[in-house]
């Protein structure tokens, strides 16, 4: 398993670009009206930037708190039996589940849990494509 990416919650994504432009940060456009926008870091680590509409898609639970700094840690895993296992683990040791597992719209397995002081973490895998 590796980091590969840090989520960050954004009201608005043509500010944030801007803002983190003056940061040496190239945010990808969002030309389709996703909600979403990346820019990748040194060693390849993604920053992604979604706006709470994105979050409440899959999370209807999700809401700003004040204080919160809005971000999380994403894993990436090899398979999406791994991600399940993952989450036993951590939840074995003190995590709590967020979101159990569940097979995504977007292609992925995804879980969301939360490290023993309540950071976020997503665990993720890509599905098999039919007929792999």
């Amino acid at each position: 398993m590796s980091l590969e990416a840090i989520g960050v919650v954004v009201a608005d994504l043509d500010r944030a670009r801007g803002f983190y432009r003056l940061l040496g940060l190239e945010i990808a456009p969002d030309p389709e009206g996703h909600g979403h926008a990346e820019a990748e870091l040194a060693g390849g680590i993604r920053l992604m930037f979604d706006t709470p509409a994105v979050m409440k898609s899959f999370d209807p639970s999700w809401e700003h708190r004040p204080g919160s700094t809005n971000a999380s840690l994403a894993f990436s895993f090899e398979s999406p039996g791994e991600v399940d296992a993952k989450v036993q683990e951590l939840v074995e040791a003190g995590a709590t589940i967020h979101l159990e597992p569940w097979d995504a719209f977007w292609g992925m397995r995804y879980a969301s849990l939360r490290d023993p002081d309540g950071n976020a973490i997503d665990l993720y895998a890509l599905l098999p494509q039919n007929g792999d």
